[in-house]
């Protein structure tokens, strides 16, 4: 018999950042595994956070590379905050809980989003109770409030609990890195031995051959020009305003750097007027998988970038299409943070002092400067990526580790 999964999570291709291409792949990676997949998802919006061309009505049903797609259309704020964010996943969460699952052999909720999470976990409780749950932790909810929220701190142990029995409810629970893990056991209360590691893949195919001048051409990178480039989302806990600053700087001071911002999100419209007029900074709209690869081969730095305070929230996805791509990277964090690790484990790239424009200015031109040093930094991504990144051993794992929970354990 063929085993049967059904994954529940609010975001799904073709958002083109977040989790979203995680759990495209991950469906089409079981699809090709020999389960039969099906996707509870929402109505495409993230980053934009406007549902997306093409999607109307209230359900929308198509396939995604032999998955079967259940959308559904969910509240989407045009300012979203955490509390907006909230009602967008209770929202979702309530929908989703009282759809057809289908009869699955396993059912995977993705989180975030968290409240969505947490309703369809209660309701697999109650309607399925011999149907086993894997909850897959791409982000620590509670932990990001506590890090990007300074004035919605006093609702974190409110939000922890709510994330502690969620996660717990769960059979497994898969966690995208060690530090991840950690929290999850110590902090959420999850039983030790029903949490794993199943670290995050890269989505995007290397370029083995790219015309690096024709594409800096259409983008508008100048020949003379030091290209470093931030791709994906703009919002809160990304921080941007370092680099808008950064860039000023870069102009007062006559420099080559030039700062590209590719992307969207909620904190675009203010970047944009926070920029206007800097000479130094460009604004890109997001790119087809094959057009962002190409544009991240095309930069001379790779830049990532995150808000004072963050530490254990989030690793970002944009490292694991940075890795491959051979470029350095420059990270701007908190230098206890995951993303400080996973830079400094890759050997791929510096790790600089989060909010502080200055630091950052100074590192991009050395880098910038010593051309062979940078090379040698970018020429360790692709072997660290291969080591530990490979969709190929993500999707072993996955179906190991699904299987385990059923009886389709593979021969």
């Amino acid at each position: 018999m063929t085993p049967r999964v059904t994954i529940i999570g609010l975001h799904f291709a073709p958002e083109p950042t977040g989790n979203a291409p995680y759990t495209a792949s991950l469906a089409a990676g079981l699809a090709d595994k020999g389960w039969d997949v099906k996707v509870i998802t929402g109505f495409p919006h993230y980053p934009q956070w406007q549902v997306y061309d093409g999607y109307s009505g209230h359900v929308h049903r198509d396939r995604h590379e032999g998955a079967e797609i259940l959308r559904l259309r969910q509240y989407v704020p045009r300012r979203p905050t955490l509390i907006t964010r909230t009602l967008m996943e209770l929202h979702f969460g309530l929908k989703a809980a009282l759809t057809d699952w289908g009869d699955p052999d396993v059912v995977l909720l993705v989180s975030p989003a968290m409240f969505s999470t947490a309703l369809c976990a209660l309701a697999a409780k109650l309607r399925q109770r011999s149907v086993p749950t894997v909850t897959w932790v791409q982000d620590l909810y509670s932990r990001g409030v506590e890090e990007s929220h300074a004035s919605a701190a006093v609702v974190a142990p409110v939000m922890r609990a709510i994330e502690g029995a969620a996660l717990s409810s769960a059979r497994r629970t898969i966690v995208i890195h060690d530090r991840f893990r950690q929290h999850v056991v110590d902090r959420l209360g999850v039983p030790d031995e029903r949490v794993q590691v199943v670290r995050n893949w890269t989505h995007i195919t290397p370029q083995s051959s790219v015309d690096r001048d024709g594409v800096r051409r259409r983008l508008g990178w100048a020949p003379d020009r030091t290209v470093v480039l931030h791709a994906g989302n703009m919002g809160v806990k990304q921080g941007l305003d370092n680099v808008v600053e950064a860039a000023r700087l870069a102009e007062e001071q006559g420099s080559s750097l030039q700062f590209v911002l590719m992307g969207d999100g909620n904190q675009r419209r203010h970047l944009e007027e926070r920029g206007r007029g800097v000479a130094n900074l460009q604004f890109l709209d997001p790119l087809p998988n094959d057009e962002y690869a190409a544009a991240l081969a095309s930069a001379d730095v790779l830049l990532v970038n995150e808000l004072a305070g963050v530490k254990d929230m989030s690793v970002p996805s944009k490292l694991t299409s940075y890795f491959v791509t051979g470029r350095p990277v420059l990270a701007a964090v908190e230098s206890e943070s995951a993303t400080a690790g996973e830079v400094e484990a890759s050997g791929a790239g510096r790790v600089v002092r989060s909010d502080d424009p200055r630091h950052l200015l100074r590192a991009a031109e050395e880098m910038s400067a010593d051309s062979a040093a940078s090379t040698a930094l970018g020429s360790n991504g692709p072997a660290y990526a291969t080591a530990h990144l490979t969709a190929d051993a993500a999707m072993r794992r996955w179906d190991d580790v699904l299987r385990s929970l059923t009886q389709h354990v593979r021969l």
